[in-house]
Formats: structure tokens, sequence, C-alpha cells
């Protein structure tokens, strides 16, 4: 099996369809991170200067003690809320990296596949031996690539719970702090 001019003009307009997609993707991801730290700084902007008021306009030091100690749980709870934005734009775009890779790793494996038993069909005879030796060590590649794709998704799963678990343990000890004051 011999690779045609014409074959190789489809893989390399493949190959750009997705790097064009992936870099549109990535955009996107980018415009939303910038929406993001817009509103944030907006938000944070507005607040700071109601905060700075709330705190010339305090009667004793109590009273600003008690406006600085209220501010602490809305400041974590906005904080949280703006690494969770983060990272779901984070996770939406690895999702869609993640998903376009392993896209174009079955295809190359299928196309890898083709290959063996094209020199397996076509093989001289006596090679019986190294072509299944070659096809052994096919399946056990792929193998290792499924493996390491699951541990990988498994680690990210992993990692997902943690990060939700740290969340809620910030927000819950910032409502206690909250509610001490």
């Amino acid at each position: 099996m011999f690779i045609t001019a014409d074959q190789i003009t489809a893989t390399n307009k493949t190959n750009l369809d997705t790097v064009q997609g992936l870099a549109t993707k990535s955009f996107t991801g980018l415009e939303k991170m910038v929406e993001l730290n817009l509103a944030a700084a907006k938000a944070l902007m507005t607040e700071s200067f109601s905060y700075a008021q709330s705190l010339l306009a305090a009667k004793d030091l109590q009273a600003a003690l008690a406006l600085q100690t209220a501010a602490v749980s809305p400041l974590a709870e906005k904080t949280v809320s703006y690494s969770r934005h983060v990272y779901g734009i984070a996770v939406e775009a690895g999702a869609e990296f993640t998903k376009a890779l392993e896209g174009k790793t079955a295809e190359a494996q299928k196309t890898f596949n083709q290959v063996v038993e094209n020199v397996a069909k076509n093989a001289p005879a006596g090679t019986e031996s190294a072509v299944a030796v070659l096809k052994s060590a096919l399946a056990s590649s792929q193998n290792a690539i499924d493996s390491a794709q699951s541990s990988a998704k498994q680690a990210l799963a992993m990692a997902e719970s943690n990060i939700s678990a740290v969340t809620e343990q910030a927000l819950t000890a910032a409502a206690s702090v909250g509610k001490k004051a």
C-alpha cells in the first residue's frame, strides 16, 4: 500500500481543520476568561468603594470591625465562585482538546493497524512469527495507551472531587467566621 498525493492532501486538510477548530475553541475560552475577569474587576471596584464608604460612615471602632468581619464570608464566597468559573472554563477547554486528541489518536491507530495488516498480507513466507510479534507489540502498546488514558481520567475525577471538598470546607470555615462576628 502506497500513500498517494490525494491521501496526503486529504490528511493535511483534516489536520488543518482540526487545528483551526482547536484554535477557535482556545480563543473562545480566552474570551470567556477576559469577560469573567472584566466582570470580577468591575464588581471588585464597585464593592471596594461601597465598603470604603461604609467604613467612613462607621461611628466607632466596633462598627468598623463589625463591617470588616462581615465582609469575610461574602469575600470567600465570591473567591470560590470566581475559582469555580475559571476551573469550569479550563475543564471545558481541556475536554475539547482531549476529545480532539483521542479522536486523532484513534484515527492514527486505525491507520497504523491498516499498515500492519497490509505488511502482514504482503510479508514473504517464513516471516509469520515476526508479523505476530509486531501485532502483539501493537496490541500491547494500545492497551498501555488505553490504561494511561483511563488512569488520567480517574486522576482528574479524583482531583475534581478533592477540589470540591476543599471548596466546601473553605466556605464552611468562612461562614463560621462570619457568624462569630
